[in-house]
């Protein structure tokens, strides 16, 4: 009788003292910021509130030693969003993090595999 199926769900969260400096949703915030120049614009992209994604920005900007994300007043030109190469490097850092923690665990699943219960006995 076949085994039943490995796959595995990692979620990488990277904590400062009690708070989730880097997680997926950040990652995937500084991402949207990054392509739209606006917390808005990628708070829409995202289906997620302003006040979310704006809560979540201040939560990393907290966290580090220097911000991820920077914004500038509106003007006549309107205001705008940037990610800091600070930010550029804790997302590059934090996506690396979690593609070496995948490859890990595909690394053991075959042994993994072999350890899985037959689900009809």
């Amino acid at each position: 009788m076949p085994r039943m199926k490995f796959s595995h769900s990692t979620r990488l969260r990277l904590l400062a003292d009690e708070q989730i400096a880097m997680g997926p949703g950040k990652a995937s915030l500084l991402e949207a910021i990054h392509r739209t120049g606006s917390i808005s614009a990628a708070a829409k992209a995202l289906n997620m509130s302003y006040r979310r994604a704006w809560l979540l920005v201040e939560t990393m900007n907290a966290c580090f030693e220097s911000p991820l994300v920077a914004a500038s007043k509106g003007g006549s030109g309107g205001g705008g969003t940037t990610v800091t190469p600070t930010g550029q490097q804790v997302l590059a850092a934090y996506r690396k993090l979690e593609h070496d923690i995948a490859a890990l665990v595909e690394q053991q699943r075959d042994q993994l595999q072999t350890l899985l219960r037959n689900p009809h006995s």
